[in-house]
């Protein structure tokens, strides 16, 4: 029992994390109707931007906005300078164009930082462990990320559902040329939302960057799961999206804690795990063609 409920904190940490990435690209697609498969490089710019200014002032804080600020700002200006132009073309287009900038962030943050890993130091309020009801102990960080998840998505949900840019960004989803033709700078709205979602892009990657590292091309595996959160969840749904990510983390986390162990019964220890952790990864996407066979437009497909 206290592995289970040990594993089921791991995928509900997990879960808020991949929210945090599948939020902001589910709002930029539902709203905007773009493919953007440099979200992953914008979570990498966070990352990069919370370890640098940690390193230079000493504080983790400091940092953690920082990667706000960062990923934020350079989201708004991808967008005003490249995504802008890309509206109006068809989905091929869009793809293209937002891999080219995988490797120009790629590239520069290479240039910048260099090829080896950075590492992010806790502050002391949570780099210790929490005791937790029934004599579980559990990294401080990790229930963090908990939290900070959930205020994201209690933030998100008041922002879509009670407030006049909420409804702004609600309108832009459900008819762009209307809300034009009422007097709405569509412009400035696109560029708010993207870098809304850069934000949150970047904020997931500081908080793993302090649970794992900070490395270049440290986006795309997180960006792909990402889009299978969102597919899951409906596409251009924040409902959806924290979902879709409890689903995928909790799928992908006790899979792999308990596959192995099912598997240990009939082979060797060793080959166990490695079937099972295989299994584990395979199982994410079987949910997600469950899903799709039963609700082809996903979980909340169309609610916000």
């Amino acid at each position: 029992m206290m592995l289970l409920a040990e594993q089921l904190l791991n995928g509900l940490q997990y879960g808020m994390m991949l929210f945090l990435m599948a939020a902001g690209l589910t709002l930029v697609f539902g709203v905007m109707g773009l493919i953007n498969l440099a979200h992953g490089a914008l979570y990498m710019v966070g990352a990069f931007a919370c370890a640098a200014v940690a390193a230079a002032t000493g504080s983790f804080w400091a940092g953690l906005a920082a990667s706000l600020g960062a990923a934020a700002a350079a989201g708004a200006l991808v967008e005003v300078l490249v995504i802008r132009r890309l509206y109006a073309r068809d989905h091929l287009d869009q793809v293209l164009a937002t891999f080219a900038l995988i490797l120009v962030f790629s590239e520069g943050t290479r240039w910048l930082f260099g090829s080896f890993p950075l590492y992010l130091s806790l502050p002391p309020l949570l780099s210790g462990a929490v005791s937790l009801p029934g004599g579980l102990v559990y990294p401080a960080f990790r229930l963090a990320i908990i939290v900070i998840g959930a205020a994201v998505a209690i933030g998100l949900f008041w922002l879509i559902g009670r407030t006049r840019l909420g409804l702004r960004i609600r309108a832009g989803e459900a008819d762009r040329e209307m809300i034009a033709a009422l007097g709405v700078d569509i412009g400035r709205l696109y560029t708010l939302v993207f870098a809304l979602g850069a934000g949150l892009a970047g904020l997931a990657g500081a908080l793993v960057g302090a649970v794992q590292s900070v490395q270049v091309g440290m986006g795309e595996p997180v960006l792909i799961l990402a889009f299978v959160t969102i597919v899951i969840g409906g596409i251009g749904s924040i409902k959806g999206a924290l979902v879709g990510a409890l689903l995928v983390g909790m799928t992908d986390t006790l899979g792999k804690a308990l596959l192995p162990g099912l598997f240990a019964r009939f082979m060797e220890a060793s080959a166990a795990g490695s079937v099972g952790g295989a299994l584990a990864s395979v199982l994410i996407y079987l949910l997600m063609a469950l899903v799709l066979i039963w609700r082809p437009q996903g979980l909340y497909g169309g609610a916000s």
